[in-house]
């Protein structure tokens, strides 16, 4: 019976692995990518657990402490990160909701590890059933971020393939109403980039596209401030184009293609941000029908797991209608633990 339970785990993983290539072959942009991807690593796992007990007793016994131990630790390890790292953003960034995210989970992981003692060392009904919610909701949650971190990954891993007639640039905030922060000049340095080599090779210029509007606190519109950073750095004028209307990262795509299908319908890009929005900005590039991939530039350590928090917060609410379907039944099992209590 085990046999056939490892058999069938093993079976699902290739399938869903065969499922995983021809979506990312069809578009790389799909969160369903990461889920894919992220299903055939879980069966895969599963399957070579199974075979555990096929192995010498000593060699069990060490997979298994190994196997109980790795993630008790790694969980510990992450708490005590994710805290640290919050307490250093909100002293260099401010106290802001998206500084304070890394600092918020790393103590809900220690809130749940608290409710996992509390409920072994004896509780009421009410508290197992909590700790079931809890434990299901968090594992559900934790699944879909470690898909989101894993795949984010690998698409930051792209490389630019053969020539593009626009490389785009997504505004951000500027400092003082005009001038580039260096998380900007990240994104634009790296596009300049791909300038400087698509030119290196003899190809026809690429033409730079600086996408973002004027804020209420800004002096000029984010494009213009982008345009004049890479003119001071050699880049000719007549290789810019300035989008100054968006807002958002869904207008700086929309707005974007329509001037790059109005001078070239058939045009091919790639879109520059910074390396935790790339993969969230390539599904919104996805859905405004932009014919590219998305790029991201390197981000200051510290400022990386609350960024990337806030992404994946952000692509959970945009796929919200099966996340609180998901959610809402896993509520089922914890209610029933209370009840029968």
């Amino acid at each position: 019976m085990t046999d056939m339970i490892e058999m069938a785990a093993f079976a699902v993983s290739a399938l869903f692995m065969v499922f995983f290539l021809v979506s990312v072959r069809a578009d790389r942009r799909r969160f369903r990518n990461a889920v894919l991807l992220g299903l055939s690593l879980t069966c895969l796992l599963l399957g070579l657990l199974l075979q555990i007990p096929q192995l010498p007793p000593v060699t069990a016994d060490i997979v298994i402490m190994l196997v109980v131990l790795v993630p008790a630790l790694g969980l510990l390890a992450l708490g005590v990160f994710l805290v640290a790292n919050g307490l250093t953003m909100v002293r260099k960034e401010g106290r802001s909701l998206g500084n304070l995210l890394s600092l918020l989970t790393g103590l809900a992981v220690f809130a749940v590890i608290a409710l996992l003692l509390a409920a072994r060392s004896g509780g009421s009904a009410a508290l197992d059933g909590l700790m079931t919610t809890t434990v299901l909701l968090s594992a559900y949650v934790s699944f879909l971020f470690a898909c989101f971190l894993g795949y984010a990954y690998l698409y930051g891993r792209l490389a630019v393939r053969g020539d593009v007639d626009y490389v785009v640039v997504l505004g951000a905030g500027l400092l003082g109403g005009d001038r580039v922060p260096p998380l900007l000049a990240g994104r634009l340095h790296r596009a300049r980039q791909i300038y400087l080599a698509q030119t290196g090779r003899g190809s026809r210029p690429p033409l730079l596209l600086t996408s973002g509007g004027q804020g209420p606190d800004e002096k000029v519109p984010e494009a213009r401030a982008m345009a004049d950073w890479l003119l001071a750095r050699g880049v000719p004028e007549e290789h810019l184009r300035l989008e100054r209307r968006s807002r958002t990262t869904q207008e700086n795509m929309q707005f974007s293609r329509a001037l790059m299908v109005e001078e070239k319908p058939d045009y091919r890009c790639v879109v520059v941000t910074n390396n935790f929005h790339a993969f969230r900005a390539a599904m919104t590039a996805r859905r405004a029908g932009v014919n590219g991939q998305v790029l991201g530039s390197p981000t200051a350590r510290y400022f990386w797991p609350s960024a990337t928090i806030r992404e994946f917060v952000a692509v959970f609410w945009e796929h919200r209608a099966v996340n609180l379907v998901v959610c809402a039944v896993l509520l089922g099992p914890g209610l029933l633990v209370t009840l029968d209590g």
